[in-house]
């Protein structure tokens, strides 16, 4: 008779082969980020390392002028190639009238880009009327009669051909995508799908085509982008006369390779350009920031990482010293999967990588919590077993505050563009290596750690085995904050008018990026170094003034709007460095987060908020993704508000550090959220404000450690950085101040207010009604007291 194995063994075997797996994955993602970190170096911005520089001119047509209006769509459309090309943190201005400058970092074939930026992609559909009678005609592109807007040009084969004026045009396009056709053996394609009405003439066309024999010239029809005939397919013989090619997409076929295909559909998905552009200057251009302010911010930002480290450790023991493996190992992770998609790190962009660093702490600090909290109760015999329970119970938490910043930072992606677009990858890069570092790699060194007999020998040595200084505090005090929230609600109004007001009081001072300003190019004597030009002009009054080496040996300053004489100031200063110095431009410059890009911006932002409220209410409940909700509109009017007051420049690196600080206040409020959501299950008899103030101690602890470790990096950022990430570093510490406020002081009271309206609009609390605690009439006017239980009682 064989013997049972002890169900003790069995779980024993059965965590280890948990902790091989979950060690063969960690290992297995870790080699593949060193590899990608090998192969594929990050592309730096324009501010480290500079880039390329193209300036080009749009030129008017007989129909449309080349003035500012059209100048200034110009640089939408060309905002989105660069996009679709996969450039990351270009800067896109209008100078003067009719110029735009164009500003691309790490492009790996300048020509190539101008190419592609200097097209004019006007895409037009045309009826062939048969082959032209003048091939010269064709050769030179000219109309045949004039008033019917017919046209003669070559086709692939070089046959000249007579089309009819233009039935469809780039505005009827609604997309264009790059394919493979493997089952017709066409190889790439572009297939272009039109809008409704273009579907409609696209029918039309194509039936009039089909009217003719097979074979003859005049059932073809011509698909012509910028006077050249790209595809011109005789309709099927399917097609019947009349009646068209409905559906409303075609495909273009030729000798395409994947790199002319994809070129191709880019250029048509982007429209056209307004009028036509040429490039009249392409040259190379130096990093908006010095030397000194590249490595000041390098050093605060190696300081910043090791305090929060240390802190760590200090509280943590050996479970933090394994978690700063981890972090590292999330540093590495997140690395890799920027050089992988071709993002641009950018000065600010290593600020909140960095930040980000600190931020992901607060995973292992939740597991952790946990962990102590189970090994306090005495309910788990070994700290392996606790800390087991930890990342059981700390699961639901990091996976809602996660996955409500994931949806963030996919609208960000899908919806914005620019900057904002790109924050988007960045942030979700960080919040997948984040779950990574904490679920897989901190699991498998602290399981593997606990499980050593001298560990198990030495459990004071884990830093989980005590409950803590905050904790032991917080349980010998036992306070009720949650006793009037009216008044914390109150207390956060006032704070909200006070700083809301500035932005009334004093107005918002909107940066370069969003007012456009001024250019001025010098050509000096002798060569001046842009270090010092940038310290000689913040000496002069222009501390914002962006500086960068253009071309052989001159100095291009990039300034908010002068008057004269402060240009007069700009120039002296110069001068002062080069020796005899001369203008070779000076331009007003339009913004580079344009209209658009803004308002593109704002719509992702609002649609991102509310889809985290939609997941917040299926989730937990609707009273909770209202009070987070809540509680982010207060931290952003007060950051901004503040901003306001202190006469602070409401520029890129400023939406950076407020789109950070939305996900930093979200994430507060799901931790906090989902700690009430267990206390719910397990008590629902007891007062709803006595379950939030629970849950605010509970997690009180996780919430002091996790902000310290934010804010010993940003406090390094805003005293040893330059002045480029001081303004940054400030707005996020204000941020991390706020946000850790609001989700207890403000969501909190909130979600109870809001429960208390919702438990007395419903049927037997009303006014006149009965209770059913006593059965007896409430007088008009004054509502009958019921037991406490009651009262609060959660349905």
């Amino acid at each position: 008779m064989k013997r049972s194995r002890p169900p003790s063994r069995s779980r024993s075997r059965t965590r280890s082969r948990s902790l091989n797996v979950r060690a063969l994955v960690a290992l297995a993602v870790m080699a593949g980020a060193v590899a990608i970190a090998l192969a594929m170096p990050v592309r730096l911005g324009l501010d480290l390392r500079g880039g390329t520089q193209i300036v080009l001119e749009t030129k008017s047509t007989e129909t449309t002028k080349a003035d500012r209006e059209a100048t200034d769509r110009t640089v939408e459309v060309l905002r989105g190639r660069i996009d679709a090309l996969g450039v990351a943190e270009p800067t896109i201005v209008r100078s003067g009238e009719n110029r735009v400058v164009v500003e691309l970092p790490g492009v790996q074939d300048p020509k190539k880009a101008a190419d592609v930026l200097g097209r004019t992609a006007q895409l037009t559909v045309h009826s062939v009327l048969g082959p032209a009678e003048k091939p010269a005609d064709a050769a030179e592109g000219r109309t045949g009669a004039a008033e019917d807007g017919e046209r003669v040009l070559p086709d692939e084969s070089g046959q000249s051909l007579r089309l009819k004026a233009a039935t469809l045009t780039g505005q009827d396009v609604k997309g264009a995508d790059a394919r493979f056709d493997q089952q017709n053996g066409a190889g790439w394609t572009v297939t272009v799908d039109f809008k409704d009405s273009g579907s409609d003439r696209w029918a039309q066309v194509t039936g009039e085509a089909a009217c003719n024999p097979a074979g003859d010239p005049t059932r073809r029809v011509a698909i012509v982008l910028d006077d050249k005939i790209i595809s011109s397919p005789q309709v099927d013989p399917s097609v019947s006369c009349g009646a068209g090619i409905t559906g409303g997409s075609t495909q273009i076929t030729g000798s395409f390779d994947d790199a002319e295909a994809r070129e191709l559909a880019l250029l048509i998905k982007g429209g056209a350009l307004p009028v036509p552009v040429e490039t009249i200057e392409q040259r190379t251009i130096g990093a908006t920031l010095g030397d000194e302010a590249i490595d000041a911010g390098a050093w605060a930002a190696v300081i910043g990482t090791a305090l929060t480290t240390l802190f760590i450790i200090v509280v943590y023991r050996l479970m933090g010293a394994l978690a700063t493996v981890a972090l590292l190992c999330y540093g590495l992770i997140s690395y890799a999967a920027l050089a992988a998609v071709g993002a641009t790190l950018t000065l600010p962009g290593l600020a909140g990588f960095v930040l980000a660093i600190g931020m992901a702490v607060d995973a292992n600090v939740l597991v952790f919590e946990r962990a102590r909290e189970e090994q306090a109760a005495r309910t788990r015999p070994s700290t392996r077993s606790a800390l087991t329970a930890g990342f059981r119970s700390a699961f639901s938490a990091i996976a809602d505050s996660n996955i409500t910043t994931l949806i963030a930072a996919a609208l960000l992606f899908f919806l914005a563009s620019g900057p904002v677009k790109g924050f988007g990858v960045t942030l979700g890069i960080g919040v997948l290596a984040s779950m990574v570092s904490a679920l897989v790699i901190t699991r498998v060194l602290a399981e593997f750690a606990a499980s050593r007999p001298a560990v198990f020998r030495r459990p004071r040595i884990t830093g989980i085995s005590s409950t803590g200084p905050v904790r032991d505090a917080l349980l010998r005090r036992d306070p009720f904050l949650m006793r009037r929230p009216r008044r914390w609600l109150a207390a956060s109004l006032i704070v909200l008018v006070v700083a809301g007001s500035g932005i009334l009081v004093r107005g918002l001072n909107f940066g370069i990026e969003f007012t456009g300003g001024r250019l001025i190019e010098y050509s000096t004597a002798t060569q001046v170094d842009p270090d010092r030009a940038r310290d000689a002009l913040a000496d002069a009054g222009f501390p914002r003034a962006v500086v960068q080496s253009s071309g052989d040996g001159d100095l291009t300053v990039r300034t908010e709007e002068l008057t004269d004489t402060e240009a007069a100031t700009v120039t002296k200063a110069v001068a002062e460095l080069g020796g005899e110095t001369e203008k070779v431009r000076d331009e007003l410059i339009g913004p580079s987060l344009g209209e658009e890009l803004r308002r593109d911006a704002l719509i992702a932002l609002g649609l991102a908020l509310a889809a985290q409220l939609a997941y917040l209410a299926v989730r937990f409940r609707l009273l909770f993704g209202t009070a987070a909700v809540g509680a982010l509109a207060h931290d952003v009017v007060i950051l901004v508000g503040v901003f306001a007051w202190l006469g602070k420049p409401i520029d890129g690196v400023f939406l950076a550090a407020l789109l950070t600080v939305i996900g930093y206040s979200v994430n507060d409020s799901v931790v906090l959220f989902d700690r009430i959501r267990e206390l719910l299950g397990k008590e629902r008899k007891a007062p709803f404000d006595r379950l939030t103030n629970d849950a605010i101690l509970q997690t009180l602890p996780r919430t002091v450690n996790t902000g310290t470790g934010a804010v010993l990096i940003l406090a390094s950022l805003a005293i040893l950085a330059d002045d480029s990430l001081t303004d940054f570093a400030l707005a996020l510490l204000i941020g991390v101040g706020v946000g850790t406020y609001s989700s207890v002081f403000t969501a909190s009271p909130l979600a109870i207010e809001l429960h208390n309206r919702d438990t007395a609009s419903r049927p037997g609390r009303r006014r006149g009604g009965r209770t059913r605690a006593t059965g007896k009439s409430e007088t008009p006017g004054k509502q009958v007291p019921t037991s406490r239980t009651e009262r609060q009682e959660v349905r």
